[in-house]
């Protein structure tokens, strides 16, 4: 069978400062599409992946290619702030009276279920793919029966069939080894990058834009900050690869794709079992990857420590990322984020000491967020010169998340002021009241963010390194243009004062 993966552009919604921005940093090979297109290739299959935002494709572009297929399936991956997206293709497709049978999977899938089952999806997918989709082709080839399929909805007749979500369990242990030794993922293929444009995926490093590609080292978080659907994508079972397996797959993109020098760890917690990244890292510099690449990825402050860093930066470390989200106490506690406040500065810390980049992530707008909360997170973070990077979003209540239950319910001081997932995008929306800060209110209080965090001059050859100089120009852009819209509302108070130097 020819069987067509679809990922559509979904920056073309925004302007064109925004757009560049979300371009530069989230046009991510889709690994997910790659790992079934690798499985569906073992099986025989012929397959193609049409990655719309990384050749910055419109939608009647991917459409027109997606027809000029002559497909036997085509299929979808659907994340919340995208579902939109995704769906409007689909039914488009069908509007051109295309009889190919489209499936759909993915966490906003597995958490919406049969409320997204719209006509235009034949098949949806719940839970992780890698468990159903082998056993769903060949079935669907063989005209067999697809009730024996798992973690699958489909229509028979006119009556929908909705399965049981599907995931991949952890090996066996064996007595005495360590908590993450069951390698769980080793069973699955290598990403058939292939079938993606490997050139075209840049992300901006401390030593400059480099060609990337992430790799996966383990699913899985064992906590459950309420900005997380944690318990509907059963995200705190754990599963791992062998490291053997992760330098394996390092080695060969290098040897295929020599272009590529940086990696991203595409894990929720990288450093979430010491051991297992300490194994990575002795491998990478035995293999002298640490001589070819850099690397990446986001961990909790208080899993970082020096020796620790020391040989992360051995072997390639270029930068860590933090979930930061507030300083303020008691929304810490609200949102269950268990990490102390005093390890995040005892980690940018040691990362400044070895040169490894800190980038550290605020959300706006979570349970007991008024502005003087925001005031002293952005005060944290003027005075924080050894972070060089930040992202300042708006939280959004996604469904599945407990933040959506609290929005829902009205708790919390939480208002939910719209329901239409299409406005729940990644860039420039709020959706909720938060106290007496309105969406709007929500939205200044991001610009005011942004622009107290790059406006400092020590912020500036970093980002030159890591956007180049027309990212930098278009950063200074936005920077003024927010400064400008700030002060027209006079929404500026005491806030933007940097400390000299």
């Amino acid at each position: 069978m020819q069987i067509t993966f679809l990922y559509p552009r979904w920056t073309g919604d925004y302007g064109f400062v925004a757009r560049h921005f979300a371009r530069q940093n989230a046009v991510w090979p889709p690994l997910n599409l790659a790992v079934l297109g690798a499985m569906a290739e073992q099986q025989g299959h012929q397959v193609t992946i049409i990655d719309g935002e990384a050749e910055n494709l419109s939608e009647d572009q991917i459409l027109n290619r997606a027809l000029a297929v002559k497909s036997d399936l085509i299929g979808l991956t659907c994340y919340s702030p995208f579902f939109s997206v995704n769906d409007r293709l689909a039914k488009r497709l069908k509007e051109t009276g295309c009889k190919v049978p489209i499936m759909a999977g993915g966490p906003h899938i597995t958490i919406m279920k049969e409320k997204v089952f719209y006509p235009e999806f034949d098949y949806l997918f719940l839970g992780e793919a890698e468990v159903t989709f082998p056993g769903f082709l060949d079935t669907y080839e063989k005209g067999g029966d697809l009730s024996k399929v798992p973690g699958l909805i489909y229509r028979k007749g006119n009556e929908p069939v909705i399965g049981q979500a599907a995931w991949i369990e952890p090996k066996e242990k064996v007595k005495g080894s360590n908590v993450n030794d069951n390698y769980a993922m080793d069973e699955f293929p290598l990403p058939a990058r292939h079938l993606l444009p490997m050139e075209k995926y840049y992300l901006g490093t401390i030593h400059g834009r480099k060609h990337f590609t992430a790799i996966q080292t383990k699913r899985g978080c064992p906590w459950t900050c309420i900005f997380c659907a944690s318990a509907v994508l059963n995200t705190t079972r754990v599963i791992t690869r062998s490291p053997q397996s992760i330098v394996a797959e390092m080695k060969d993109v290098i040897v295929k794709y020599p272009y590529i020098t940086h990696f991203y760890f595409n894990d929720d917690v990288m450093f979430l079992f010491e051991a297992h990244i300490r194994e990575v890292c002795r491998l990478m510099i035995a293999e002298g990857l640490n001589k070819k690449v850099t690397f990446e990825g986001a961990t909790r402050a208080n899993q970082v420590n020096e020796p620790l860093i020391e040989l992360a930066k051995e072997a390639g470390l270029a930068r860590l990322a933090f979930g930061l989200e507030t300083v303020d106490t008691e929304m810490r506690k609200t949102m269950e984020k268990k990490v102390p406040l005093h390890d995040y500065g005892k980690a940018a810390d040691i990362c400044e000491k070895y040169g490894v980049e800190a980038y550290f992530s605020v959300m706006v707008g979570l349970p007991g967020e008024t502005h003087e909360t925001v005031k002293n997170t952005l005060d944290y973070l003027r005075k924080a010169r050894n972070i060089y990077q930040c992202s300042f979003s708006v939280a959004i209540p996604y469904p599945g998340t407990k933040f959506n239950d609290i929005a829902v319910a009205g708790t919390h001081g939480v208002v939910l002021k719209d329901k239409d997932f299409s406005n729940y995008k990644r860039y420039g929306s709020a959706v909720t009241q938060i106290g007496e800060m309105t969406p709007q209110d929500l939205l200044d209080t991001q610009n005011i963010g942004f622009v107290s965090i790059y406006s400092a001059p020590w912020r500036w050859i970093p980002m030159i390194k890591r956007q180049g100089w027309i990212g930098f120009i278009l950063l200074m852009f936005r920077v003024v243009n927010a400064w400008r819209k700030i002060i027209t509302k006079k929404a500026m108070e005491p806030w933007m004062g940097h400390p000299k130097g």
